[in-house]
């Protein structure tokens, strides 16, 4: 009887230590602590949930407010540095949920500016008590020590730094994004950007271009007569620059790189016949002074058919290669 006595009087001094503990870190000290912002915060979105209109809005505002005071509140009690820095990791945290609040919205809390601005935003927020003395009652502006300036601006200027080589990522990995051709030759001798692959990379939007200009051609030439086709090749610039347009604009409507690639053909004469060679011509920015352009060749030859008449007549029969040639330079003049 007294050892199940024991147990039960353990079991519950257990639970009230528990109970101690989760009460210490719940219920503040006093009125007027961080615990109190963080409460005010989570009683304010949810708030914010029941309202709409304008006062969710107002309502959701203090509760961000409320959250970042509690957290900086927080995290400067005991401050922890980040390593060869004098900014507390709470600042970082501050930064970030200050940058999120000005630069977040509904669809997309953790926008690219949210990031950009994080470390300038926890670099200022570090430095801005260097320039208060005093308590909390009695704070006055100040002036800090040189040796104070000093470490401020190196901090300031860094975290800016920072700011401006993740800006600068965004900006290559928009481009990259709307002008992907970029990436096959334009960026090969930069310092700033590294290549994984040594090999020669072709521009996928250029191939695309070809691969569907290809069956269109095609379905105008094959079967044709020959007369007709021999008249179709005359007039090739304007038709095959008309059916490249209709394509770019369909294939990469998407990109903003369509402007810089120009569609244009080739026409040779052979024995047997003629050779068609579609151009797709990269006119934006490129390592070589000369740019550089896809080809892919098709071969017209005449051949004997019958006619649904039962007449003997010419038409034009059409092989194109199967895949498209990348060639460094400028293409051919037109003849």
């Amino acid at each position: 009887m007294n050892t199940l006595l024991k147990d039960v009087f353990g079991i519950f001094k257990f639970a009230e230590g528990i109970y101690a503990g989760i009460r210490k870190v719940l219920v503040p000290p006093k009125a007027y602590s961080w615990q109190t912002f963080i409460y005010l915060s989570v009683f304010s979105w949810a708030l914010s949930y029941l309202a709409t209109g304008y006062i969710k809005d107002i309502i959701a505002f203090f509760g961000w407010l409320f959250l970042i005071a509690g957290t900086a509140w927080y995290t400067t009690q005991d401050p922890l540095r980040v390593p060869g820095t004098f900014m507390p990791v709470g600042a970082v945290i501050t930064g970030f949920l200050v940058s999120v609040f000005a630069f977040g919205n509904q669809q997309d809390v953790i926008t690219p500016r949210t990031i950009v601005f994080c470390p300038t935003i926890s670099a200022l927020i570090t430095a801005i008590p260097e320039f208060i003395e005093g308590s909390d009652t009695d704070a006055k502006a100040r002036i800090p020590k040189p040796q104070d300036r000093q470490r401020i601006i190196i901090l300031v200027a860094s975290s800016m730094l920072l700011s401006c080589w993740i800006q600068f990522y965004f900006v290559m990995d928009h481009w990259f994004q709307q002008y992907p051709s970029l990436q096959a030759d334009t960026f090969k001798r930069s310092t700033f950007v590294v290549r994984t692959e040594e090999r020669v990379k072709i521009p996928q939007n250029g191939v695309v271009i070809l691969e569907r200009l290809q069956p269109i051609v095609i379905e105008q030439i094959n079967q044709t007569p020959w007369s007709e086709v021999e008249k179709w090749l005359l007039d090739a610039k304007q038709r095959v620059g008309t059916l490249g347009r209709a394509v770019i604009q369909k294939s990469l409507g998407k990109y903003e790189e369509k402007d810089l690639w120009r569609i244009e053909p080739r026409v040779a004469n052979t024995k047997s016949g003629y050779i068609l060679d579609l151009l797709s011509i990269w006119i934006g920015p490129s390592s070589n002074p000369r740019g550089y352009y896809l080809k892919k060749s098709c071969r017209i030859e005449p051949v004997a058919a019958t006619s649904n008449s039962g007449n003997n007549i010419t038409v034009a029969e059409i092989e194109c290669d199967r895949a498209s040639k990348l060639i460094a330079g400028s293409p051919p003049p037109q003849q």
